[in-house]
This record gives C-alpha cells, structure tokens and sequence, in this order.
C-alpha cells in the first residue's frame, strides 16, 4: 500500500487568508467596514508572545484593523475584566481574544465570560459553546473549525462516517465532536481513560488527535484508509539535531501512521496554520453580523 496523502495545512491556511483579505476589501470599498481584532496579552509567556505576534501580523496582511494590548503579569484581575468591558462596548472593535495561558491570579473562566458572546472570535464562551451544540449560528473555535475544513476539503461529503476524537478539552475536542456530529459523522469522543482505546480507534474512517502527548497514537492503530487529523504540538528532544536541541511532533507517530493512512496531517505544517486563518475568519464574520450585513462566503 502506498504511504498517506499529506494535507498541507499552510497552503490551505494560504488560500482562506487570500479569500479573507478579498472580502476585506469588498467590505471597505462597499461599506466602509474594516473588521478590526484587539488581542489582549497578559504576562510575558513566550510561546504567547511569538503566538500574538504572528496574529498581528497575518491580520494586518489581510487588511484588517488590528490592536495588540500588553499588560504587565501582575496585572489585577479586575483591571483585565474592566478592560473587556471598555472593549465589548468600543464599536470599534468587532473581535475580542484574551491570549490564554492567564498568570495564576486571574481566572480564566471569568474572563471568558465576559467577552460579549458576539466579539468572542475564539468561540469559547458558554452562550456559543451551547449555540454550536444546538446547531445554532454561533462562533466556533479556530482549530477544530480548521480541522473540519481540511477534512471537507479532502474527502468531501463526511455523512455517515465514523470519526473519533481522541480529546475531550473546551478548546478542540468537544467543539471538534459538536462539528463532526453537524456533518452527519457517527462520532466517538475517546481519551486517556477509554478501555480498549486502540480497538476504537481501528474502528474510525477519521481520527482526530488532540490529546497532547506525544507520539501517543501508533500506525498499528490506525484503520487503513483512515484520514488521520493531528492537532497535537508537542516539543521533545531531538539527541540527532545536537545537544539540547528539540523538535515539534504530534501526537501520533507519524512515520508509521503514513504507512498506514490515507491521508494525514503532518507536524508542524498541517493544523496549525489554520488556526490563525480562522481566527481572521471569525473576526470577519463578526463584523458583518455586528453591522447586519450576510455573512461572507470563504
């Protein structure tokens, strides 16, 4: 058998930014609306600042209006929750993101909270969760929206699959199982407590992993044929690239998955792209919902 078709995820990320800046401008010549994005980061995190930085920059590549927020590490809870407030009632501002990890004084589910439900571009918020679980018009996070696209994109029609998601967070596998169910999948959530966890995954015509361990899935659990979605990052030593040296994988073993799959995700270059794409995205939409113009067709 033939080694796994590779879903490029940065050339797919590329062509939705394309389409994102060509309704920007359509939304500016038209309506005199620019969609603007304010991200909010707390704290020095590094991984959240090269994160925030790349935000800011594909935002402003797409033409739309973008506004970075810094705040010192020790920053009160309540001068964080008061600035989302200024923000949810600035018209201004169409999309609102709290970079997340939060220092240990502020509570991230609050904050979420208070994020007007039709500015929160990451989809997290309870009123969105339950308008996506509903089936109703809501936000839906970045990366399992990112997800579902290359997955449509590359086997079409999904009615009647069997997916499973390996993961249970807010932030991928749950929405991921909300969106699969919305395909018409037959869908199973799996996780590190799941009895017989390979079996069920050697049941699945697509496997989306967002469990966060490396190299946790083998290629021996993987059914033939099977799309296989890697949303993990994980960084591990890499003893051949030098001392002290690391390298990003998934969460599945890559190597023997492609000798397995049919079509897969690598790490990096397939979900991570598109996670920012969405996020422009969501801004967009928003924007229009805000000024009650049609939705956008990417």
């Amino acid at each position: 058998m033939s080694e796994a078709q590779i879903i490029d995820g940065k050339a797919f990320a590329g062509r939705l930014r394309e389409r994102i800046a060509t309704e920007v401008a359509k939304l500016k010549e038209n309506h005199d609306l620019v969609p603007s994005l304010t991200v909010v980061l707390v704290g020095e995190d590094p991984a959240s600042q090269v994160y925030v930085k790349s935000k800011g920059k594909q935002t402003a590549e797409a033409g739309m209006g973008s506004d970075t927020i810094r705040l010192d590490a020790d920053t009160p809870e309540q001068d964080l929750l008061d600035l989302i407030e200024k923000l949810n009632n600035d018209d201004a501002v169409n999309g609102i993101l709290v970079q997340l990890p939060l220092p240990a004084q502020i509570d991230e589910a609050k904050v979420i909270s208070t994020i007007d439900p039709d500015k929160d571009v990451d989809g997290f918020h309870v009123i969105n969760v339950g308008r996506l679980w509903t089936g109703a018009r809501a936000p839906v996070p970045c990366t399992p929206y990112g997800c579902l696209q290359m997955l449509k994109e590359t086997l079409g029609d999904l009615t009647g699959k069997r997916a499973l998601v390996l993961g249970r967070s807010n932030i991928v596998g749950k929405p991921m199982a909300a969106l699969l169910l919305g395909e018409h999948c037959t869908v199973t959530i799996a996780h590190s407590r799941t009895k017989n966890l390979a079996e069920r995954c050697r049941e699945a015509d697509i496997l989306v992993a967002a469990v966060g361990r490396p190299q946790m899935v083998p290629g021996d659990w993987i059914k033939p044929s099977a799309t296989v979605i890697d949303v993990g990052i994980n960084r591990i030593d890499a003893p051949e690239k030098g001392e002290g040296k690391t390298r990003l994988v998934g969460d599945v073993d890559f190597e023997s998955a492609k000798q397995v799959a049919g079509h897969i995700t690598p790490v990096p270059g397939g979900v991570g792209p598109m996670t920012i794409a969405n996020l422009l995205r969501n801004t967009v939409i928003a924007a229009c919902r805000q000024k009650g113009l049609d939705d956008p067709e990417f």
